[in-house]
């Protein structure tokens, strides 16, 4: 005989921006979740209401998604006004309907920042961050077989540092959660992973002012050092690394505004 599960279906109900496209106004509107199993995922619980939507004859909430296992950073949604809901360390596809009361109002919005326009009601183009990435986030090195994993020592502590900083999945939560809708965090993530190693070395100075420049061309806030972006990134990537790449910067701007400059060619004797 298989023991009846103690927890009961909920109801909720939705307060979800619908935008039709970028350049067209968006509002709140209401639709009610009922009978949600609390185990399932709020991008689920979604599914639901979206299937309900398509059987009404009316057009469903559109939202991002991938993975579902808060690896892939693209279910990026603020959650009764938090970046990815009211847990901690984890993503929207990993916040679950037992974290909300029976009878809650839920606000459900998409993330707001000049750089993330909103494409259809909860989707935002992040491709600004791709931008930055591409601006500098990798090394230039030879393609081919693997080197040996112990032809080039590092230190563990460093070794760490920078496994913390690769675990960035670029959702975008840092940025939702900061009042001037800063990037520095991802920034910084994606910088330190790389100046912590042997390999990011030859590249170091042109990479931290490339991608902080292009940054700053995109229309990202300056960052005030609230910490808010720590607190919302679902990988708790530390703010520590903010000033690690504030560090790498002050050094890189001296080097290049001292740098010789090579002189010209003199013509024949």
């Amino acid at each position: 005989m298989v023991a009846e599960s103690s927890e009961k279906n909920i109801n909720v109900t939705l307060r979800v921006w619908r935008q039709a496209g970028p350049n067209q106004p968006g509002k709140f509107v209401e639709y009610q979740a009922k009978n949600c199993n609390p185990n399932m995922s709020f991008l689920e619980m979604l599914d639901v209401v979206n299937d309900n939507l398509v059987t009404q004859g009316e057009e469903p909430i559109a939202f991002a998604h991938d993975c579902r296992e808060g690896i892939c950073g693209t279910c990026n949604l603020v959650i009764d006004g938090k970046p990815h809901g009211p847990h901690k360390a984890i993503a929207t596809c990993q916040t679950y309907m037992r974290s909300f009361a029976d009878g809650a109002v839920i606000t459900v919005e998409p993330f707001r920042a000049k750089p993330f326009p909103v494409i259809k009601d909860l989707i935002t183009d992040r491709s600004a961050f791709d931008k930055i990435q591409q601006a500098g986030g990798f090394i230039s090195v030879r393609t081919g077989a693997g080197a040996d994993a112990n032809a080039t020592p590092i230190s563990k502590d460093n070794a760490d540092l920078a496994m913390d900083a690769a675990q960035c999945i670029g959702c975008g939560a840092c940025v939702a959660a900061c009042k001037n809708a800063s990037a520095m965090l991802f920034v910084a993530a994606k910088v330190s992973q790389f100046s912590l190693l042997p390999q990011g070395q030859p590249e170091r100075d042109r990479r931290v002012l490339a991608m902080v420049a292009k940054m700053d061309e995109l229309g990202f806030g300056s960052c005030t050092n609230q910490y808010e972006c720590s607190a919302a990134c679902p990988k708790l990537i530390s703010h520590d690394f903010i000033a690690r790449m504030n560090r790498d910067y002050i050094k890189a701007t001296i080097r290049q505004t001292f740098k010789p400059k090579s002189n010209a060619v003199a013509g024949g004797a």
